[in-house]
């Protein structure tokens, strides 16, 4: 029986689908199988994006968008009874496929308030599921996007008092009550930052009468919690405004629709009245016959002394003059130019009535829902309430949300060299939202910060540090200098080397300046370790720095060393792998079990492959007594329980294995590749061992979400230190 839970709210525009991917990320920390329905979808004239969105999820187990549908709205409209019906049904065969579903009720984009409020009530009654109940923080329903001409304002929302979330709390559960729908707990979403605990005690009175009306002991009944409101989270991106005021892009980069517009500012007038109104994120809309307007913007906007825009709007549908036309393209701004053909005042109406949509393409948003509902929403208490039990099994996703709670708990400080890669950025600005680890980013503090804002990322948190900054080049020069000497090395030479992204870095991490490295997004794997070899050094009884994978299967989570440093192991570097590649299993939660891995099992081969292998498993024995190896052992032998009974059936490890030492670079690589792609299995690595202090390298090819996962595994080591 799946345990599933029913978000709906009494109004329109409440921001329940960031709740609904929160509570789909929690979810997936402990389910497999995490399903999503959509009871009645938004349109039957394009996608349902919020649908679209959550389904795209990677915890989200794999069901098709039409399956994830009950009906739409003219089913409801013609025959409510058998619409329910059909619901229901629907529903029960998304259920039968999942350990958990989130249902996303309707958002009021057809049929009036009280009439959904109560056909909500019936679905979550009718599926069994109890419902969480989302009430919206603003007054009006309405955006959070403000215009300003000259000093009028065009509509911005009123937030909400704690009695007014009371007045609409007790409408809904009244509602929810009347239908027999069981009331789980109240989220007041995009509330006033400042009145949180005022809101959640106001609600919690309406959420008390509930619980004692239901007869549930008023501990354990119905919780509340508030999220604040995010600017952020309604703003709409550029390419919502582009649709809402029916343009098209005539210049800039098509991928900077993405970011986000915090405010609307119509220049109809002379440039040095415009200047003081610039901000930060705005949408500037401008006439389309005030050329020297458009070109004085496009110049603030690339001026490091005013605001980064988020695009302009040229108003009035006026083709542009062919020499203005010309001069634009010469600027190659990537700054966003729509044209529409609707007037300023209607083009300014028309941006401030867009909503913004937590959509896929828009990262910030994503980060930003995720964020506020882990801060502010006690996930656990929730599965707790609906008795979802931790599962035996270890998903990918649940070892990457785990890899992030840890490094989350440890909160150390890591650089990354490589401050002009977008990926490093990308991850930057989630691990920063996510409040995984602090970071210092190297490269020059204007560059690095004006392309973020380009990207419409937010890495305000960061510490930006130029790997040119006088002081630290001749601190960490003086340093090289002493650790190479006997190499010869001189003070001139060491001021050169340690402006290297790489050597900086790592001269950061080795006195302390930071706690660990990633790098190696933009530059080999040489390039990246090889100052920590001469800088950082192993540590203490390790004389070996080697590699591994952390293999998250389907269903448990494996650890192959060496794939990526030491070509031709001997046994006593093989002993090194086998030892640091056990404590770093436990670091992350691997129940260390050893298998050295030969083309032979126990006594059955000779020759000097098999008897390398052979000693270095003796070394292990000698060397960490505590810790449970078997080798030579084939790989077949390792892994399966029926081979290991055939071939040692003694051993503790044979059948039973999760961490597999290689006995050289050529099988580890080979095989951790043929696993990946053959097994769909996600290869979080290579994490490096053996250093003193963490720093790891990244895949040239690597995702923004390799770079995050390595920062929380950097970040975990260094906790180990």
């Amino acid at each position: 029986m799946a345990h599933s839970i029913y978000i709906c709210s009494a109004e329109g525009n409440t921001g329940k689908s960031t709740i609904a991917l929160g509570m789909l990320e929690t979810f997936a920390r402990r389910a497999a199988r995490v399903g999503v329905f959509r009871p009645v979808a938004r349109s039957t004239d394009e996608r349902d994006y919020v649908l679209d969105h959550l389904l795209d999820h990677d915890g989200a187990v794999e069901i098709s968008y039409e399956d994830a549908i009950g009906v739409d709205y003219e089913a409801v409209h013609s025959d409510p009874e058998a619409a329910l019906a059909t619901i229901v049904r629907r529903y029960k065969a998304v259920e039968a496929r999942c350990d958990v579903v989130v249902v996303v009720g309707t958002d009021y984009t057809d049929i009036g308030s009280p009439t959904e409020l109560w056909f909500n009530a019936r679905i979550a009654a009718n599926l069994g599921v109890p419902v969480l109940l989302v009430l919206g923080g603003r007054a009006s329903g309405g955006q959070g996007l403000a215009a300003s001409v000259a000093s009028d304002q065009l509509g911005e929302d009123l937030a909400r008092s704690p009695e007014e979330f009371v007045q609409i709390a007790e409408l809904a559960v009244d509602e929810l009550t009347r239908e027999h729908a069981t009331l789980l707990g109240i989220i007041a979403n995009r509330a006033d930052p400042d009145r949180l605990d005022e809101i959640v005690a106001a609600v919690s009175r309406v959420a008390r009468h509930e619980a004692i009306a239901q007869g549930t002991d008023t501990a354990d009944g119905v919780h509340v919690w508030a999220v604040p409101e995010d600017r952020y989270l309604v703003a709409p991106s550029m390419r919502t405004i582009m649709e809402a005021v029916g343009g098209e892009l005539v210049s800039g980069a098509e991928d900077r629709l993405t970011r986000e517009a915090l405010t609307v500012v119509v220049a109809a007038m002379s440039m040095e009245n415009v200047l003081p109104r610039l901000v930060e994120g705005s949408v500037v809309v401008i006439p389309g016959d005030r050329s020297e307007v458009l070109l004085g913007v496009l110049l603030a906007h690339a001026s490091a002394s005013f605001p980064s825009l988020s695009g302009i709007v040229l108003s009035g549908g006026i083709p542009l003059a062919e020499s203005v036309d010309l001069l634009l393209s010469g600027l190659r701004s990537t700054l966003p130019i729509i044209r529409t053909k609707l007037d300023t005042y209607a083009s300014a109406i028309a941006i401030t009535q867009a909503r913004g949509r937590l959509a896929a393409e828009s990262q910030r948003k994503h980060d930003t829902a995720l964020s506020l509902f882990e801060t502010h929403v006690d996930g656990s208490k929730i599965l707790d309430l609906l008795d979802v039990s931790r599962p035996e099994v270890v998903t990918p996703i649940m070892f990457e949300y785990r890899l992030l709670e840890q490094a989350r708990a440890a909160r150390k400080r890591i650089v990354l060299p490589e401050g002009y890669d977008d990926r490093i950025l990308r991850a930057a600005a989630t691990l920063l939202r996510r409040e995984v680890a602090d970071l210092v980013i190297i490269g020059e503090e204007i560059e690095v910060r004006a392309r973020a804002i380009g990207l419409g990322l937010d890495i305000s948190k960061a510490e930006v540090i130029s790997n040119h900054d006088a002081v630290l080049v001749g601190r960490f020069a003086r340093e090289y200098e002493q650790r190479r000497a006997h190499k010869g090395m001189t003070f001139e030479r060491a001021l050169e080397i340690v402006t290297d992204v790489s050597y900086f870095g790592t001269m950061m991490v080795e006195l302390g300046l930071a706690d660990g490295m990633v790098s190696g997004a933009a530059h080999t794997t040489a390039h990246t370790i090889r100052p920590s070899f001469e800088i950082v050094k192993t540590r203490p009884g390790i004389d070996t720095v080697s590699s591994v994978f952390l293999m998250a299967l389907a269903d448990r989570v494996l650890v192959y060393g060496d794939c990526a440093v030491v070509p031709d192991p001997t046994a006593e570097q093989l002993a090194d792998i086998a030892i640091s590649s056990a404590r770093t299993a436990a670091q992350f939660g691997v129940d260390p079990r050893i298998a050295m891995l030969s083309y032979s099992t126990g006594e059955s081969g000779s020759g000097a492959d098999v008897d390398k292998v052979r000693a270095a498993t003796a070394l292990v024995r000698e060397r960490a007594p505590e810790l449970p190896v078997e080798g030579p052992i084939q790989y077949d032998a390792a892994v399966d329980v029926a081979v290991a009974r055939t071939k040692l059936p003694e051993s503790d490890v044979a059948g039973r294995a999760t961490v597999f030492i290689f006995p050289d670079l050529n099988t580890g690589n080979n095989t951790y590749k043929a696993v990946q792609r053959s097994s769909g299995a996600i290869a979080i690595g290579p994490v490096l061992q053996g250093l003193r202090k963490p720093v790891n390298d990244l895949s040239r090819g690597a995702l923004v979400q390799d770079i995050v996962n390595t920062v929380a595994i950097t970040a975990i080591q260094a906790a180990e230190e």
